[in-house]
């Protein structure tokens, strides 16, 4: 029988390959088993039914609709696709909240997500229907437009609730979380609620986050019944009073959060009993005394910055294994800095205090993790240690504004890391070490304002990336180096106050800031060679021995803005400048004070009665100071008239003009340093003329100062005589101004300063970045920026505009970033992003607009996170 058919080969399978095949067979089966499975009758009906009114476009593929687990967004249970379990609507730009009790016919439903839309209402049908869902229990309404919400008492199995950066107002009490008897996690972050701080919740809760709200009174002691808790979020808010020390009973609490509020009174020594916490943030309020002994027994992560704390730094306080940051700056801390620092820290500022003593050498011996540290303006002495070149990772190193005395330790060229040195207002002699040129990294060099001698070393020249370097107010002698020129991306060079001399070399071609050899020995012309610097803005060479005439091709500079030629020996005419620059050439006899300028003016009999209003604008100012009438317009008016005796030039401008009247201007910065630096009517001064501007955008102008002191800063000049801008008080607008100032993240750009004047509003920023991240990814070559710098700056961004865009919708005026570019990423470092441009849309009137307000989000590929706030300001929603 069957002697037709051959007998089959046997065929040797090894075990290994059976296996394998034996799994792959079952694997088959199991895919097939997924693929051909399908939802319920009920459930499939929904979800079509939903995909036709949320108009998804990848949920409307052809043939998608047999098989709704494949859509974006849907997650379904495992193995058989039987039923939809999270739907994730989030980023889907949603205006119409209609279908959310729809979603409710979904029975097993246990996460629903429409955060990152723009919904403004919860439907009393959601409520209504999905209460019954006893799966669900996540609930994500994040960043949207609710101003209210509904009841959830009835939602018993919700877990996790999130209604944060959203605009919920009224007190946080009257929306019932407390019937939620097994919620885990409530998040109002970054609203505009009210009210007491919630404590009428389930004990069950684990993270409680009410952030950047408008909660008002103390940390309530019923909070210690709170035993599950691990993160307490208050921050940003308005309470008052002291920490309850019934908090160190938190047994399980990770982190808290408490950063500026009003809070004030002792930090309680309870907190260091809490072993599981790990981050303490109280940065920005007004605790005093002393910061108690034990405090980060185990913590990684301490802010008590900008407090009025006082005693000395506990002598266990940084030693603890565990440590990676602690913030102490701005606070009346006095003694020394403690002999022990773990091995762990990465970063420790401890500046704008009244430290003494010397920096304790073997406390740094072995921190090869440290990458910030900033013991700036204190009254620090002694010897900067040598054990500092330990430091390898050292990304910035500020000791600025105190006391050191000694060299600068040859060993500092070991951090080959270090990105920012910050040395100036010390006592430091001795010669510039040539192995600070081993710092391939380094961006900004200030040692100035000490007393270091000898000439400038040669081998500067190899910090290629070198954008900034500040040595005046030292001793310095001999010549600058002739291979200064090849630190192509220096941007600033200030060597006033030195004794040197010879001949200048040619000078890097992208300096732009400022190049300043005040207050030296150079003799001989004017070099031709500055004629390259195309970019510069501020030229002084004032107090030398320059002689000759003025070089015509000074007024070829077109960027320049500032010529300072004072006290030297120069003679002839003053060059015709085709843009406003101010030009001081006091204390040259040979300069003749007519310019071609001066002539054709005269020449013109409109010219000749704007001389003559000056001359009497003039008197009358001396007549007010004689009388005692002294008003800030006269005062500025005189300024300027004084400019123009001195040759402070303006070609293009038929006479001078006063200088508009400031209203108010007002410092909010606490640095001793920038307190000291900021002059208000050197501000309105430099931008008294449109073209001094740096660029423009629809509702700023941007400019650079120099200060007085000789120190840089970054001011935008707010222009409110535009219509765009309602007509608000000055109060009004001083809250907002205020509200900028506010802020307190180190990754957005924090204005210092404004000034209130005539013709609108000034904010004025400091200028320590070096470049912009366009620069940083487009004029270098790839191998510049490492990958960990890298991500860095791509963390430090998304924290600033998070930052900025949970603001917007906070307890505070709206901050919101309508455009965002590499070029408006400024760069501190190499690690730290500043997200630069805000707007103060409180105090836009799109009626009144001069222009089209529906292109402020211009940069092509950049949709802002606030977009609908945006529009919905513009009418345009």
């Amino acid at each position: 029988m069957f002697t037709g058919v051959k007998k089959m080969k046997k065929i040797h399978v090894p075990p290994e390959t059976g296996k394998f095949m034996f799994c792959l067979f079952f694997s088959f089966l199991s895919c097939c088993h997924v693929c051909f499975s399908e939802l319920s009758l009920n459930q499939t009906n929904t979800m079509i039914e939903l995909s036709s009114f949320l108009n998804i476009s990848d949920w409307n593929l052809p043939g998608s609709e047999r098989n709704p687990c494949s859509w974006n967004g849907v997650l379904c249970s495992l193995p058989d696709n039987s039923s939809v379990i999270s739907l994730s609507l989030s980023n889907f730009d949603l205006s119409n909240s209609s279908f959310l009790p729809l979603v409710c016919n979904l029975q097993t439903l246990e996460s629903l997500d429409v955060s990152n839309n723009r919904l403004s209402s919860i439907p009393e049908g959601f409520v209504t229907n999905c209460e019954r869902l006893i799966a669900l229990k996540h609930l994500n309404f994040s960043t949207n437009k609710f101003s209210t919400s509904p009841g959830f008492r009835g939602f018993s199995k919700l877990a996790v609730l999130d209604f944060s950066h959203n605009v919920l107002s009224g007190n946080v009490g009257d929306y019932g979380f407390d019937g939620l008897v097994q919620l885990r996690s409530l998040n109002l972050s970054f609203n505009r609620l009210t009210g007491s701080v919630p404590v009428h919740l389930t004990k069950s809760l684990e993270k409680l986050e009410v952030s950047d709200n408008s909660l008002s009174g103390t940390i309530p002691e019923g909070i210690k019944d709170y035993q599950e808790l691990t993160l307490i979020d208050l921050s940003d808010n308005q309470l008052n009073g002291s920490i309850p020390s019934s908090l160190g009973n938190l047994s399980k609490l990770e982190s808290l959060l408490l950063s500026n509020n009003y809070l004030s009174g002792l930090i309680p020594e309870s907190l260091s009993s809490i072993q599981t916490l790990r981050r303490f943030a109280a940065n920005r309020n007004r605790f005093t005394g002393e910061i108690p002994s034990g405090l980060t027994k185990h913590l990684e992560n301490l802010d008590l910055s900008f407090n009025s704390l006082a005693g000395s730094i506990p002598g266990d306080l940084l030693s603890q294994l565990k440590l990676v940051s602690v913030d102490l700056s701005s606070n009346q801390l006095v003694g020394w800095i403690p002999q022990s620092i773990s091995s762990s820290l990465v970063r420790l500022r401890l500046g704008s205090n009244k430290l003494t003593g010397s920096v304790p050498s073997v406390a740094f011996e072995s921190l090869q993790l440290l990458t910030y540290l900033e013991m700036d303006n204190n009254s620090l002495t002694g010897f900067i240690p040598p054990s500092f070149g330990n430091l390898v990772s050292l990304n910035l190193l500020n000791l600025a504004m105190n006391e050191f005395t000694g060299i600068l330790p040859p060993a500092f060229g070991n951090l080959s890391r270090l990105q920012v040195i910050k040395l100036q207002q010390n006592k430091l002699t001795g010669e510039i070490p040539d192995t600070i040129a081993f710092l391939s990294n380094l961006l900004i060099l200030n040692i100035s304002c000490n007393s270091l001698s000898g000439s400038i070393p040669p081998s500067l020249s190899q910090l290629k990336r070198l954008s900034n370097m500040n040595l005046q107010g030292n001793n310095l002698n001999g010549t600058i180096p002739d291979n200064i020129q090849n630190l192509e991306d220096l941007i600033e060079l200030q060597l006033g106050q030195n004794q040197l001399r010879g001949r200048i070399p040619v000078m890097p071609r992208k300096l732009q800031i400022s190049l300043n050899l005040s207050y030296n020995l150079f003799e001989g012309s004017i070099p031709t060679t500055l004629s390259e610097l195309d970019r510069l803005e501020v030229l002084d060479l004032s107090n030398n021995n320059f002689s000759g005439e003025i070089p015509n091709f000074l007024s070829r500079l077109m960027s320049l803005t500032q010529l300072i030629l004072s006290n030297n020996q120069l003679t002839g005419n003053i060059p015709r400048f085709t843009h406003n620059v101010s030009v001081d050439v006091r204390g040259n006899p040979g300069v003749k004070l007519k310019t071609e300028n001066e002539v054709s003016i005269q020449r013109n009999p409109s010219g000749k009665s704007k001389l003559v209003m000056i001359v009497i604008f003039v008197s009358l100012g001396v007549l007010a100071l004689l009388t005692g009438i002294i008003t800030v317009t006269v005062l500025k008016f005189s300024r300027r008239c004084k400019g123009i005796n001195n040759m402070q030039v303006d070609p293009d401008e038929e006479g001078s003009t006063v200088l508009p009247e400031v209203i108010h201007g007002k410092l909010l910065t606490s640095n001793a340093l920038h307190r000291s630096n900021i002059n208000f009517a050197k501000a309105v001064e430099a931008v008294a003329h449109p073209e001094h501007g740096l660029h423009q955008t629809m509702f700023w102008s941007y400019y650079r100062v120099v200060m007085p002191s000789g120190s840089s800063y970054f001011i935008k000049k707010l222009n409110t005589r535009d219509r765009v801008f309602q007509q608000a008080s000055s109060e009004q607008l001083e809250v907002e101004l205020e509200m900028l100032g506010k802020l307190h993240h180190t990754n957005v750009m924090v204005p210092l300063a404004y000034v209130l004047y005539s013709e609108g509003c000034l904010l004025i920023y400091d200028f320590s970045h070096t470049c912009t991240l366009y620069e940083i990814l487009h004029n270098h070559s790839s191998g510049v920026v490492d990958w960990t710098s890298r991500y860095s700056i791509a963390v430090g961004i998304a924290q600033g505009i998070s930052y900025l865009h949970g603001s917007e919708s906070s307890g505070r005026d709206p901050i919101l970033l309508p455009d965002l570019s590499s070029k408006k990423i400024l760069l501190k470092s190499l690690t730290e992003p500043l997200v630069g441009d805000i707007e103060l849309f409180k105090v836009i009137d799109p009626s009144k607009s001069n222009s089209s307000l529906s292109a402020v989000a211009g940069t092509i590929g950049y949709i802002p996170p606030g977009e609908h706030i945006i529009q919905n300001l513009y009418g345009l929603v």
